[in-house]
Formats: structure tokens, sequence, C-alpha cells
């Protein structure tokens, strides 16, 4: 029998991470009778009185935000890891059951003083500062004595956890590396290391191969029709992993150089990181024709280099490739989410659509933003 990958069940193995996921494409067929999500909503005010991230407005714990115009950055009224020093940790009870504590910060990011936006809806010129705040909070947290590890990340609509629908991210500066970065980091430094035949690939710290240079490289290489790249630009791509678990799950990574984290992009590049990302969640909003949900995480160096005359070469915090995980829950419609349960809990992550199936669902999607789109279809936006 002749092996159809958009047809059998398989198992794909994810390098980053070390694990596999179950693919089984033949499940798209199955009816659904489970929960429907209520969509989310896409009219929304420029100004909510009762929002505690809007400009003037009161939080949640009780501080008034300033009258912001583009961004604004604060303390996280609730967070989960508070500033060191903290206590020491307790004997053991057992080898099995150790204690770390952690200490660190967290900072909620506002994208934009409009409540009703999001970064499909944003301009490039708003996106750019989004970035610039991101490397700023990235330079300041990780020069911080004992940070060791710094999270940018976003979680877009309800569905994903979001409890206000205001623009916003949020970065959590840790004492330790956390398990996810870690694995990461540990197999781009293995890989690192691998004698593999030389290739056309942008190159490592020391001339060495980097795992995610090797895989873009390939990638930007595999005829459209056959595929995972969704859009790229002069400097990223966004792409269908692989090993993607999530329907709809886009890596964003840039693919002309090995760029160990956002302090690292030069202008051109941090321009085409705006519109990269502009271009991408708007292809997901018109996917289902709504406000798509999603988990963003940008994973990249642990923290910034703390000389930045240091050579990039001579550094082996750069193995890091920089990049950024979107994991949509959406699968069928607007109100039909995937759920990760039983076998997915139980035994491995298991998936429908294929990567290439939903990178070509992606592709197809217009980049003029469905709300921008008139009765007739045309729009004024370019």
């Amino acid at each position: 029998m002749h092996f159809d990958p958009s047809t059998h069940p398989h198992r794909r193995y994810n390098p980053l991470t070390g694990e596999h996921v179950l693919v089984s494409p033949h499940r798209t067929k199955r009816p659904w009778l489970g929960q429907v999500e209520p969509p989310q909503s896409s009219i929304l005010p420029s100004y909510d009185p009762a929002c505690y991230l809007c400009p003037g407005n009161s939080r949640a714990g009780g501080l008034q935000n300033a009258v912001y115009d583009n961004t604004m950055v604060f303390e996280n009224d609730f967070a989960a890891v508070l500033p060191p020093p903290g206590p020491v940790a307790p004997a053991a009870p057992h080898p099995l059951l150790t204690t770390e504590p952690v200490q660190g910060a967290c900072d909620v990011l506002c994208f934009h003083p409009k409540h009703d936006l999001t970064l499909a809806r944003l301009d490039l010129v708003d996106i750019e500062k989004v970035i610039d705040e991101w490397i700023a909070v990235y330079y300041k947290r990780g020069a911080q004595e004992g940070i060791n590890y710094v999270q940018i990340f976003e979680n877009k609509g309800a569905m994903m956890g979001c409890s206000n629908p205001h623009p916003h991210g949020q970065v959590w500066s840790l004492s330790t590396v956390p398990s996810i970065p870690a694995a990461e980091l540990s197999s781009l430094q293995r890989y690192s290391l691998s004698s593999l035949p030389p290739s056309d690939a942008p190159k490592g710290p020391k001339g060495r191969p980097c795992l995610l240079c090797e895989y873009v490289h390939f990638e930007m290489g595999v005829a459209e029709s056959e595929g995972r790249v969704v859009v790229k630009n002069d400097h990223w791509v966004a792409l269908v992993p692989w090993w993607a678990i999530w329907p709809f799950e886009v890596l964003l990574l840039p693919y002309r150089r090995h760029i160990p984290s956002i302090a690292h992009l030069n202008p051109s590049e941090k321009a085409s990181f705006a519109d990269i990302m502009s271009r991408m969640t708007k292809r997901y909003d018109n996917l289902f024709s709504c406000s798509f949900a999603y988990s963003m995480g940008i994973h990249q160096r642990p923290v910034p280099p703390q000389d930045p005359h240091s050579s990039p070469e001579d550094d082996e915090g750069n193995i890091a490739h920089l990049h950024l995980h979107f994991t949509p829950p959406l699968l069928r419609s607007a109100t039909v989410r995937k759920f990760l349960v039983g076998f997915e809990l139980m035994a491995e992550p298991q998936r429908d659509l294929t990567p290439e199936q939903a990178a070509q669902r992606l592709r197809d999607c217009s980049e003029v933003h469905y709300l921008d789109l008139k009765v007739d279809g045309t729009s004024d936006h370019p």
C-alpha cells in the first residue's frame, strides 16, 4: 500500500522538544456534536470606562493608568512570581519531592490605547512600537540580578483565558529557565555539536549548524503546493511546522541569518518583523471571519548579552535562534475548538488536519482584514 500522509495516520517528530505528535487526517470527516464556543466579538468600543487597561482608568489593584497614547508597561498587580529576595527552600521530605523557590517579576504591556484593536488591526508603525517595548523590557529585566529568563507572550481571546480584550501581552521574568524553552535550548545546543554534511543554511556561533536555520532553509525550498510556508517577506517567514500540534499552529522566524534574540534585530529586520506579524494575524482573523484566539510566545536567548560589544560568534548564549510560536485553538470554525484531552493527556499530542493542509488553508486567506472589506468585496486598504 502506498503511504499517503494526507490520508494515513502517522507520527511526526519535533526536534525542538524531542516529542512526537500523532497525525490522523482521516478524522476530519467525523461529525461534531460537542461543545460550541461563543464567537469572539469583533465589535468593541474604542474606549471602555470599565476596562482596567484603557488610558486613565483605574486598574483592578486600585492604581490608575496613565493617559498613554501608544504603549504602556506596568508591573502586574497580581504577579505570578514575586521579586527577590525569596525564602530558602525547606529540606525535601523525599528526593522525589523537591522544592525550588522562584523569584522574578511580571509586566503587562498594553499594545495600544484603543480598546477595540488587536495586532491584526494595528498599523505597522504601532506594531513596531510594541516590538520596541518588548526589546526595552527584555533588556531591563534581563539585566536584573537573579533573572535568568525573560518570557514575552500574548493570550488573545477569552477562549485562551484572556480576561480582558484590550490589546495587551505579558512579560514574565524568572530566576529559572522554564521547562519548554530549556528543552528547546538543549536541543539547539546538541544539534550545534552534531556532525552534519555542509549546507547553504546560515550558521550559528563559531560557524556551527543551527537546528532552526537548517529547518527553515529546508522549508523555504519546498514547493508551495506541498509545503508548509504560509507567508514570507524580506527577512521573516511564517510556516506551519512539520510537528505542529494545534490545528493552525504557526512558527514565525527570521531566515536570512542566525538571530539569537529581538535585541539583535537590525532596523530592516525589525520592520519586517512588524510586517510578518500583521500579515499573519490578518490571515488568522480571515480564516473564520472572527477575532482569532491564540497564545503567542517569543523564544530566544534567555536574557540579552550583558556586554553589547561582545562578539556574537564567540558568545555561546547565542546558540538560541529567535522564533515565535502561535498556538490557536480553533479547529473547524469560529466556534469549534481543538481539545487536548484523553489520548493527548495520557499518551501524546494528536492532530487531525495535516500541517500541509493547514498551511494551504492559511495561504488561501486574504491579507485584507475582513472588517475592512466593503459589501462588494473591495477595500480602501492596499
